[in-house]
């Protein structure tokens, strides 16, 4: 048995060799990660997997480029590129149909799939999500700008973070050591390089495009985010007509960690309910 939690079952994904996490069973929900520097889906996931677990089946990939994914010589990173790579994973897992759970970066990818794929998505829930254009945050700026030390990851932790007890000194030492794994910040710096408001506008979706998305959607943020405006949820939830959004006071960007018990129980109950006829 591997004795780091992060890495967990592996298979080929369009190619990739891909490590992911699969626990539970019944309804397949896919959660993507983030795009903070040294992420993980153990990373990103670990407080609410045993609980979504219970009563679904779940799955939580490392993205092509980001934690114990490989990392093919010569790959451009790109939305084609990471969409590519979730299809991949689900015809590889022989998944028709999936609810995505997407993370900021991940709530991008989650809507370009449900627009590509929109037969092969059930519900969406989209946190703290890109996905639409907006002027980029110092604080989103400072995560994509990311060079690695151990006292630039705990400036970062600070953003994260609402409350400053989970930016922990131990903390800043784990996820620094991830990012500087071999070959982890080269790749990490190649996906946003500067002027870094181009990467919004890469992952952005427009406004038709966003208005048709016809999956039911749960919007979730953290009121106090400093890495993605609230008010880019308060846009989404606008325009995706079959949307609600849930807004966490005293919550920055990490409203599955600093929330972990009523996100999940929130998103339970959101993916559990009967679709009106």
């Amino acid at each position: 048995m591997n004795a780091n939690p992060e890495i967990a079952s592996t298979i080929d994904a369009g190619g990739i060799k891909t490590n992911y996490h699969d626990r539970g069973s019944g309804a397949p929900v896919l959660l993507i990660h983030g795009s903070g520097p040294g992420v993980s889906a153990w990373a990103n996931w670990r407080p609410v997997l045993p609980a979504l677990s219970e009563s679904f089946r779940v799955i939580a990939p490392d993205i092509v480029g980001f934690g114990y994914t490989e990392r093919p010589e010569g790959i451009a990173y790109s939305i084609d590129t990471w969409v590519d790579h979730l299809i991949a994973l689900m015809d590889a897992l022989e998944l028709p149909r999936v609810s995505i759970i997407g993370n900021s970066f991940g709530g991008a990818l989650a809507m370009h799939v449900a627009i590509r794929a929109p037969k092969r998505v059930d519900r969406l829930v989209l946190m703290g999500s890109v996905g639409i254009d907006f002027p980029i945050s110092d604080g989103l700026d400072a995560v994509w700008g990311y060079e690695p030390s151990v006292e630039n990851m705990r400036k970062l932790l600070d953003i994260f973070a609402y409350d400053p007890a989970l930016a922990t000194d131990e903390l800043a030492r784990l996820r620094y050591d991830a990012s500087t794994r071999p070959g982890v910040h080269e790749a990490y710096a190649a996906m946003f390089p500067a002027p870094r408001q181009a990467g919004v506008e890469a992952l952005a979706l427009s406004e038709d495009t966003v208005r048709s998305i016809s999956q039911d959607t749960l919007l979730v943020h953290g009121r106090d985010d400093q890495v993605i405006p609230v008010t880019n949820s308060i846009r989404l939830n606008s325009l995706i007509d079959r949307s609600q959004l849930h807004v966490f006071g005293q919550c920055g960007h990490w409203v599955q960690i600093e929330h972990s018990h009523r996100f999940a129980t929130l998103v339970s109950d959101f993916l559990s309910e009967p679709i009106p006829a």
